[in-house]
């Protein structure tokens, strides 16, 4: 007879990454750890405007850039991984460069766009303006 064990979801990736064969070597770690990554993203909105928050904790200031171009919100930046004389047990953070874009809305007015920095999150503020909407006659030809 079969004895019952508990499942457990995540233990069959758990024993995968356990039994592997890690790099032993300073450079090939450091190199594991810079892969390009990409911070989460919240996107919300109020009458006058939409708020985009970054998470982008240890990035610096002058390690951000916010930029608009044609239409387009462009956020970049990139957090450094400092290689101290430590032995590094487990690292799960992504060190690099990261670059997010945004399609803006049309009701977004690109020079009422700011951006500031808090407690690890980069806050974008997207000001809204009213949309004419002038009706428009269609002419209907006939096929």
């Amino acid at each position: 007879m079969k004895t019952m064990t508990e499942w457990t979801p995540f233990k069959d990736f758990e024993d995968f990454f356990a039994n592997m064969r890690w790099p032993r070597n300073d450079t090939a770690m450091q190199l594991m750890t810079r892969a390009d990554w990409s911070p989460s993203v919240d996107i919300s909105e109020t009458d006058s405007e939409f708020l985009i928050k970054v998470e982008v904790p240890e990035v610096k200031k002058e390690d951000l850039h916010v930029q608009v171009d044609n239409g387009m919100l462009n956020i970049s930046g990139e957090r450094h991984h400092e290689m101290e004389d430590q032995k590094l047990h487990r690292t799960e953070r992504f060190f690099g460069r990261f670059e997010r874009s945004f399609k803006l809305p049309e009701n977004v007015r690109e020079d009422a766009i700011h951006a500031d920095q808090k407690d690890g999150m980069l806050y974008v503020h997207l000001g809204k303006t009213e949309i004419e909407k002038t009706p428009r006659k269609l002419e209907i030809k006939v096929s």
